[in-house]
């Protein structure tokens, strides 16, 4: 039976670059998959991209792609990619440069796009408001659409060794490339299902090689430095072995696999995807060697024909400060000066809309919990954050968390402050034939 390998080269934009050229090295791949977009990362591309029109996708392609295409060119791996964020072809072209700085000038690269949709999402009724996008006005920065595996399948079809794309599903960068070498229908809902399974299962990078995983005396991983990424080994009827690179560090375990597979499922039954809803319910995993899990019996109906969109807005600005506080009463002069802030804030008048003081170590993760006997700690760390109508508003939140150092409780020092512009996220469903995907192979830098 035909199989191929396919791996995980990133898990998300701030991914270790190492394990991926661990992978490439050494793992006989057919493809290595980057997943490197996530909601609000796309918002902040598509900002970057209206400042200029060259930016807009991922700050460390280059890097990335500098370490490993020309191990993936030498081995003949196809690359697959979602760095393009908001701008594919600028990406790509970037890629084709490097390529062709390195003597890879024969490598072909192609750009995918069409999950763009802010020209046509003003009608549609935001799931989080119910209030129509329009009404969101100059604040409203991107609309993607989660678009599916065709596009992918249909690039590497035309010849492609880098696939680059923007918003696609992150189990249709994987299923995009099992589709074109298998030859499967975009109607094999069941073959679909699987190939969704495997995608879902290798997105995360090292979460299911044990970073995630690990929690020392109970979930123990071995060499969890040198942590590699995961690859699969897949047949043409979408049965899988995940394993990683022989020698890397990590563990490969039903366990750890059991949780990737539960991870962002609402319902393992219907599990929505642009491609299919795939159903995860009859799925078995069993350890047939060290480091190798065999994943078999994922299913598939046909998709419901709508698409989820990410929708990007300014939503005013987070101002904050920060100072520690140690010795004798660290808590009392810490929750002091929680209340000192606020107080001063309210009196100055800025336009604030919410307030949080917190002090790390006792209350931040988990505010109004309180353990019995246990000790006053030694030493506490006070934020005070703040989201304001304006930058200048928001500026005030640090300026008075600083004046502590003479305005407040006694020995307060080591101050920090911040400020930044909030991009939120918010979500709504476009009908799926609304959204025109296109592939464009880009031949010159």
């Amino acid at each position: 039976m035909k199989s191929l390998r396919i791996g995980t080269g990133a898990g998300f934009a701030g991914d270790r670059i190492e394990p991926a050229v661990e992978l490439a090295a050494k793992g006989d791949l057919d493809y290595l998959v980057f997943e490197c977009l996530a909601e609000r990362t796309i918002a902040l591309a598509q900002e970057a991209r209206l400042a200029d029109p060259e930016a807009g996708f991922d700050p460390m392609l280059a890097r990335r792609m500098q370490a490993v295409l020309p191990i993936a060119a030498a081995r003949g791996t196809k690359i697959v990619t979602n760095m393009g964020a908001a701008n594919p072809l600028a990406a790509a072209r970037l890629v084709r440069r490097l390529a062709g700085q390195m003597g890879l000038d024969r490598l072909r690269v192609a750009a995918i796009t069409g999950d763009d949709v802010l020209d046509r999402i003003g009608p549609l009724r935001l799931d989080e408001t119910g209030a129509p996008a329009a009404a969101l006005g100059g604040d409203l920065v991107s609309a993607n659409a989660y678009i599916g595996a065709a596009p992918i399948a249909e690039a590497l079809d035309r010849g492609a060794d880098i696939v680059i794309c923007g918003r696609a599903s992150d189990p249709a960068l994987f299923l995009g490339p099992l589709v074109h070498a298998f030859g499967w229908a975009m109607d094999d809902w069941d073959r679909l299902g699987r190939g969704t399974l495997v995608g879902h299962l290798l997105e995360c990078s090292a979460q299911i090689t044990g970073g995630y995983f690990a929690d020392p005396g109970r979930k123990d991983v071995p060499d969890l430095a040198r942590i590699g990424f995961p690859l699969a080994e897949v047949t043409e009827n979408g049965d899988a072995v995940i394993t990683k690179v022989a020698g890397s560090g990590g563990r490969v375990s039903r366990a750890s696999c059991i949780e990737q597979l539960l991870y962002e499922i609402h319902d393992p039954a219907c599990y929505l995807q642009p491609d299919v809803v795939a159903d995860f319910s009859g799925v078995t995993l069993n350890e047939t060697g060290p480091d190798r899990v065999e994943v078999r019996g994922g299913q598939g109906r046909p998709a419901t024909g709508s698409l989820k969109v990410s929708v990007g807005y300014r939503d005013g600005w987070i101002g904050e400060g920060q100072i520690s506080y140690a010795g004798p009463g660290c808590v009392a002069r810490g929750r002091l000066a929680i209340d000192l802030v606020r107080q001063r804030l309210a009196e100055a008048g800025p336009r604030v809309l919410e307030t949080r003081g917190e002090l790390i170590g006792l209350d931040a993760i988990a505010p109004g919990v309180t353990l019995p006997d246990v000790p006053e700690p030694c030493e506490v760390r006070m934020r005070f954050a703040a989201r304001c109508t304006s930058a200048e508003d928001a500026r005030r939140v640090g300026e008075e968390v600083e004046s502590l150092y003479l305005c407040g409780p006694a020995g307060g020092g080591g101050v920090a402050r911040q400020l930044r512009q909030v991009i939120a996220m918010a979500s709504t469903l476009i009908p799926a034939d609304q959204v025109a995907t296109r592939v464009d192979m880009v031949e010159d830098a």
